[in-house]
């Protein structure tokens, strides 16, 4: 038999228990040190290149994101250290969930140890430590999501139009982060029309959504200008996903994978504390939960996108584990065994030998490694050629790291590539008579667009290490005697994936 769990204090009189602060933020300030300790241990990733590069490009969309992430990058690149002060809004908002986690679980009358262990679990689970590693979407989706969550405890507790007027403003700037939160937003309707439906009597969830519907309809009417690109951009990663069956496929590994195995139980007692009496009121989350899981994986979402789901479970299932005194000394074992792998994996912990090495674990820490080579690479190939002679890269990250690396190490040349939002930014000046194409090209499609193409150089790191930009294709081509002029052969270049 199931022990019933002892009942909690009722937050639906407008008081819950006061936030431990300090042991709070002593696990929030951890993990935040951890992270700041390996930050520019490697270096850039290609995802934050594209970031600043769009940034320097602003507008109210991109093919394959809102406006604020770009924005933000741009802003953090105007400060001395490079990558740095981007890595540092990265660790800032993975503390912000650990920080809200906390509070959430508060929301749902959880005391001390929930508190500390469902920050605990936020700060050890593999999916929010390697999300953080780098600056981007990601991380504020993360942010954002935990945000809500909050907030929409809070709403219901007090019931004030001033706490649904704070949920639509923070909707409605995740919505200008990653349009993800949608699903969020639709999993709160469902779940307060099923379980709180007193709420939807009200004018507040109303003006909330109107709030978030107003701040993020710049970004919808930017993608309807533009045929809806950034559908077309989801549907093409859905298809690499391998599409629903794909995303169902994975999804159990990605459960697992996602939280941490011995985390995963305790995001299961989550579920249990939303289904049982205890838990009630907040009955709203098993929706989201559901919804999320539902539309990710029928829209062959990546697995990642679940991730801010656990912020809600780990707080209720952290209350639980309070209120039935269960594993006074074994849970805070498992979420520092759990935390400990998740940093050794998910962060530049370990040497570049071994971090290549578990690439099939999580290829992102050699992601960030190896580009400064990889400009000196080019810039050396491009030496024989007149400094006018076009550069162009078969991916974002490639022209990223040339544009942003090359000047300080001496690159003269321009640089394009049609990945993308460069595909919106146009053919590139000048004419293609003679270019260095960059990046994991082969000659079969070259030929396509240039009738002489030589290999000159491979694209390599140190002591055969690998990561994306060193597949079998990986080069530097010289290309000439084109089929057309850049506007002609447009068209055929310009790729999303």
């Amino acid at each position: 038999m199931t022990k019933p769990e002892p009942p909690q204090q009722d937050t639906r009189d407008g008081e819950i228990p006061a936030l431990h602060r300090r042991p709070v933020a002593l696990v929030a300030a951890v993990i935040g040190l951890v992270h700041l300790a390996v930050a520019t241990r490697f270096g850039w990733h290609r995802d934050e290149f594209y970031y600043l590069i769009c940034g320097r490009h602003p507008d109210w969309g991109y093919v394959d994101q809102p406006p604020l992430a770009p924005l933000l990058a741009r802003a953090a690149a105007t400060l001395p250290g490079g990558v740095l002060p981007l890595r540092i809004l990265a660790i800032a908002a993975q503390v912000g969930c650990v920080l809200l986690a906390a509070v959430l679980a508060a929301e749902f009358g959880g005391r001390r140890r929930a508190q500390i262990l469902a920050a605990g679990a936020v700060a050890a689970s593999p999916v929010f430590v390697a999300g953080s590693l780098l600056f981007g979407t990601t991380v504020l989706d993360q942010l954002a999501w935990a945000a809500v969550l909050v907030l929409v405890a809070r709403a219901l507790r007090r019931g004030t139009l001033l706490a649904w007027l704070a949920v639509g403003l923070v909707a409605g700037i995740g919505l200008e982060n990653k349009s993800t939160l949608a699903v969020l937003i639709l999993g709160i309707l469902v779940g307060l029309a099923l379980f709180r439906r007193e709420a939807l009597r009200g004018p507040g969830p109303w003006l909330a959504g109107g709030v978030a519907a107003l701040l993020a309809a710049p970004n919808l009417i930017w993608d309807a200008r533009h045929r809806w690109v950034n559908v077309q951009m989801a549907q093409v990663l859905s298809g690499k996903q391998g599409g629903v069956l794909g995303a169902a496929a994975q999804l159990p590994l990605t459960l697992l994978l996602l939280a941490g195995p011995p985390l995963v139980v305790l995001w299961v007692a989550g579920v249990r504390r939303l289904r049982s009496d205890a838990g009630r009121d907040h009955r709203w989350l098993l929706a989201v939960a559901v919804v999320a899981l539902v539309l990710f994986t029928l829209g062959g979402g990546k697995g990642y996108y679940l991730a801010p789901v656990l912020i809600g479970l780990f707080a209720a299932g952290s209350v639980r584990v309070e209120a039935n005194g269960d594993g006074r000394t074994a849970w805070p074992i498992a979420t520092v065994a759990c935390g400990l792998a998740a940093v050794l994996i998910g962060l530049p912990v370990l040497t570049p030998a071994v971090s290549s090495a578990l690439r099939p674990i999580d290829p992102e820490p050699m992601e960030t490694y190896g580009w400064p080579g990889y400009t000196d690479q080019v810039i050396r190939a491009a030496a024989e050629f007149p400094p006018g002679t076009m550069i162009f890269t078969s991916n974002y990250g490639e022209a990223g790291a040339l544009t942003i690396l090359g000047p300080q190490r001496g690159l003269r040349n321009p640089v394009s590539s049609a990945h993308n939002n460069y595909l919106l930014w146009g053919p590139p000046p000048g004419t293609p008579d003679t270019v260095l194409c960059v990046g994991e090209w082969n000659t079969a499609y070259l030929h396509r667009f240039w009738s002489d193409v030589t290999t000159l150089a491979p694209i390599t790191l140190p002591g055969g290490l690998s990561n994306e930009e060193t597949s079998d294709h990986a080069a530097i081509y010289l290309c000439r005697a084109p089929h057309g002029t850049w506007a002609q052969l447009w068209p055929d270049l310009r790729h999303l994936d």
